[in-house]
């Protein structure tokens, strides 16, 4: 790759990461107990100018050597396409939209595989991308049905003919069937996952609004039943309304008469619904409201019975019918004092504010970016707060939970049901074991951000095995088995060491030491997430 073709900020970090390679190796082994508090934090945050570390180094996944950009951006396919692209399924690897999936293709079905995507012309570039994993209870391979289109963004053939890639995921799939092509590459038939747009609740809709509760008697809104403390739960979004105080405290202060009416108003909101209980004079309403667009519908009902009370003071005392139009006054004023334009919304809103905001896709995005910087202590994540489906992506690519959880994640159809099972995980995780003894080996307050990518990622290793590693500045029950290595680090400037399970002897992942004493942090250990027991509901 020419060199007049780097922008500047990535030639000064290939020459750091070629700075840090060409030191001498200077292990200094370090107890996890000498760290202090502020080397933690600095670890973690990955932020402080005195963290001599810089994250953005591993992201570039320099181990890989050289590779040429694609210059290639392909358009989204449409949801519901189908068609057949070369198939990569990979141990250990649940790949998301917009994750980064870097690859070292050794073997030569895949290679033919990689050069397939380079020349086809339905979707230049891309392949398809699926998690293998072992059944437990019969020990066979399995292959995931649903997995995730990846572009090559960026690949490099070497003399020993297998090729360097880095690709990016794009789009959901359903894996149709499997199939080998002519020249031997493993293919698949997919079709493409339409996604939902994330979904906002109008703010006209909830607004201040109490929910629409049963009548005692003789309903005819027939809305859903909460009891007192339903209607008050998770009030503090939207505040106390002066103006909703129950039906039983209103329809107190009526006479039996006015009681009716009420009941018959509140059918007014409702025009088809379609009640046994409802009066001939309470049809004869509904049936009037609907002609009367621009009149109001008390009034219309109000004129109706003004109406029936004349025709009926013909034929008896006059005086009755003064005073029957006299109480429809009466409850028309009460009427107008309990807030009219209310009783017309409510049945836009029978429920509280917080039962909509539970498929919010914006809620639960601003509540899922608060659960993850907690976690995490990852900065802020305003920027993927007004994106809700790129932000799902986003935690269910990076979230330290087993690759199992992951890839339910993946299977999930809907923004607001993916947010709501991250939150649900980001709120229950915390203990790391290993999954073949179930050893406590780690707690999420243990974990470390080394990357720009997030506390996990993936990583290709010479043998063309990709591995989805989380990252801990200290463990329990994990011990370094062999000399450290500085040959193909994921992190520059940090040469590695295999870490086995003390228990079962697991191989659990790596232990990282510094190259140089001024380092921090001076070690660290990357453990797979394939070898994670399942800990959360």
């Amino acid at each position: 790759m020419e060199d007049d073709f780097i922008p500047e900020s990535e030639r000064l970090q290939i020459e750091q990461i070629r700075e840090l390679e060409s030191e001498e190796l200077e292990i200094e082994e370090v107890d996890n107990e000498d760290l202090s508090d502020d080397d933690i934090r600095r670890g973690a945050a990955g932020a402080s100018a005195s963290n001599t570390y810089d994250t953005s180094l591993v992201a570039l996944h320099s181990y890989l050597g050289e590779v040429d950009d694609t210059h290639n951006r392909m358009a989204f396919l449409d949801g519901g396409a189908v068609l057949t692209l070369p198939l990569f399924y990979l141990e250990g690897i649940v790949l998301f939209p917009e994750a980064t999936l870097p690859l070292r293709v050794i073997f030569p079905n895949f290679i033919t595989g990689v050069e397939r995507a380079m020349r086809q012309a339905d979707a230049p570039y891309t392949i398809g991308v699926v998690r293998v994993y072992r059944d437990s209870n019969s020990d066979r391979i399995r292959f995931s049905t649903t997995g995730t289109t990846a572009e090559i963004r960026q690949h490099r053939r070497l003399e020993d003919g297998s090729v360097n890639v880095v690709a990016r995921g794009q789009q959901r799939f359903r894996l149709k069937r499997r199939l080998i092509d002519a020249e031997g590459a493993p293919c698949g038939e997919v079709q493409i996952i339409r996604e939902d747009l994330p979904l906002r609740t109008p703010q006209e809709v909830v607004g201040k609004l109490r929910p629409l509760r049963n009548l005692q008697t003789n309903s005819i809104c027939s809305a859903p039943s909460l009891n007192d403390s339903q209607l008050n739960h998770r009030s503090y979004e939207e505040g106390n309304d002066s103006d909703a105080m129950s039906e039983g405290s209103f329809e107190s202060e009526l006479s039996s008469a006015e009681k009716c009416l009420h009941r018959a108003a509140l059918a007014s909101c409702r025009p088809n619904v379609n009640d046994e209980s409802m009066s001939s004079d309470e049809e004869n309403f509904v049936q009037h409201s609907e002609f009367h667009p621009e009149m109001s519908q008390l009034d219309v009902y109000l004129r109706s019975m003004h109406s029936k009370h004349k025709t009926q003071s013909v034929h008896a005392n006059p005086d009755v019918g003064k005073r029957t139009f006299s109480g429809l006054h009466r409850y028309k004023a009460k009427w107008e004092k309990r807030s009219i334009a209310h009783l017309r919304n409510v049945p836009a809103a029978f429920w509280p504010s917080w039962v909509y905001n539970m498929f919010d896709s914006y809620s639960l995005a601003r509540k899922a970016a608060d659960r993850w910087e907690q976690v995490v202590k990852a900065p802020s994540m305003e920027g993927l707060v007004m994106k809700p489906d790129l932000l799902s992506f986003y935690i269910a690519s990076k979230i330290p939970i087993s690759e199992s959880k992951r890839q339910e994640l993946l299977e999930i159809d809907g923004t607001s049901y993916r947010l709501r099972r991250e939150i649900e995980l980001l709120e229950s995780f915390d203990k790391i074991q290993c999954k073949s003894c179930q050893t406590l080996i780690g707690r999420r307050s243990d974990m470390l951000i080394m990357s720009s990518d997030g506390p996990l990622g993936a990583y290709a290793n010479p043998h063309g095995f990709v591995h989805e590693v989380m990252t801990l500045f200290k463990t329990n029950g994990v011990g370094v088995a062999g000399p450290p290595v500085k040959e193909f680090s994921w992190f520059p400037g940090y040469a590695w060491s295999v870490a086995e399970c003390t228990t079962c002897g697991t191989h659990m992942g790596w232990h990282f030491s510094a190259t140089r004493k001024k380092m921090r942090p001076r070690s660290f250990w990357g453990i797979r997430s394939s070898q994670i027991l399942d800990d959360t509901n």
